[in-house]
């Protein structure tokens, strides 16, 4: 071959690389969590830059440690946005999860016992939410808000709004210690949050409730003329939504060491953020567990880095805020051609 077809062929290949490339970059903004996935680099490195604590070892436990009971209630959270709802309640029933096992404990209950019905307690809070949404048909943010407010009552009138201190150390292992992988160290909460991130995985993305609860939020009409209980599916949606807020409530509680009316205030923004940040859409229909997993650990990078930063706690709330008003803005971006 001469050098004037060598040229050519070269010349050729080079606007078909330029093409490759560009569809390569579409297709990773498109995926919902690229945003996510982006935000957690970004602050990562700028936090190892400027700090000369967040590359520690005790850090990154104690990150990784706090941000896994967000992300398990975020991942239940995920399934109610996904069906186009959304749970305001799950802070409240975090903590009423945790002081329901803390008081069984005190009562001399087994641990596990006193596990299932903090559990339990979860699951039937997230039932009665989806039985008024999908059975009565009430706008699940009224639902959800007013369950939140009898939850968090239920918490202080159990005690009398004081703290229950001195859970036992069977309940206290499961947020407090870890598990030695040869070098590696890993918080238990941690590994209990990547267990269930592939069983979440497996049932949004290869069970036929999965597909359901994709469908029910893009289009409820096509399941109604297949045949498919529509509040049925709505109620399985919300009541694992609590039983795995209630299991991050555990957790959470578990570390602590104390059952305190006042848990998790607050924690709803940032189980809805680490959502909606990690690609959850709050127009429904669209989401994935690794997103969430990705959001979630975002959010507790930037509140970690916030603190480091010596940046005052009020800030944190703010900054949140703008992240989710930013992940809304580009959701509605992204999906503008599917909502005309």
């Amino acid at each position: 071959m001469d050098d004037k077809a060598i040229v050519s062929s070269q010349v050729g290949e080079t606007p078909s690389l330029l093409r490759s490339g560009r569809r390569l970059w579409r297709m990773l903004v498109s995926r919902h969590e690229f945003s996510a996935l982006v935000l957690l680099l970004v602050v990562g490195t700028f936090l190892s830059l400027r700090t000369n604590t967040f590359l520690t070892s005790n850090n990154l436990s104690n990150v990784s440690r706090a941000f896994s009971w967000i992300a398990i209630a975020a991942f239940g959270e995920s399934m109610a946005i996904i069906i186009g709802g959304i749970d305001l309640s799950v802070g409240a029933v975090m903590a009423l999860a945790g002081l329901i096992s803390a008081l069984c404990l005190r009562a001399g209950y087994a641990v596990p016992l006193a596990i299932l019905a903090g559990l339990l307690t979860g699951g039937l809070v997230g039932w009665v939410n989806g039985i008024v949404v999908g059975r009565v048909r009430l706008p699940p943010f009224i639902v959800t808000l007013a369950t939140m407010s009898i939850a968090r009552g239920i918490t202080f009138a159990l005690t009398g709004g004081w703290p229950v201190r001195d859970l036992p150390a069977g309940f206290r292992v499961l947020g407090q210690s870890d598990l030695a992988l040869g070098s590696l160290s890993l918080p238990l909460p941690t590994l209990f949050m990547l267990g269930l991130s592939v069983v979440m995985s497996l049932l949004l993305g290869h069970t036929v409730l999965g597909s359901y609860i994709f469908t029910l939020g893009n289009s409820e009409r096509a399941l109604l003329v297949c045949g498919v209980d529509v509040a049925q599916i709505k109620v399985m949606a919300y009541t694992l939504c609590g039983l795995l807020t209630a299991l991050g409530g555990l957790l959470m509680t578990a570390r602590l060491g104390v059952a305190a009316p006042t848990a998790a205030t607050g924690y709803e923004l940032d189980i809805i953020a680490g959502a909606v940040i990690g690609g959850t859409s709050l127009f429904g229909g669209t989401g994935s567990i690794l997103g969430v997993l990705l959001g979630a650990a975002a959010m507790q990078v930037l509140r970690n880095g916030l603190v480091l930063l010596g940046f005052p706690a009020y800030f944190q709330t703010v900054t949140i805020g703008a992240l989710i008003l930013t992940a809304i803005l580009l959701d509605y971006w992204r999906k503008g051609p599917a909502r005309q």
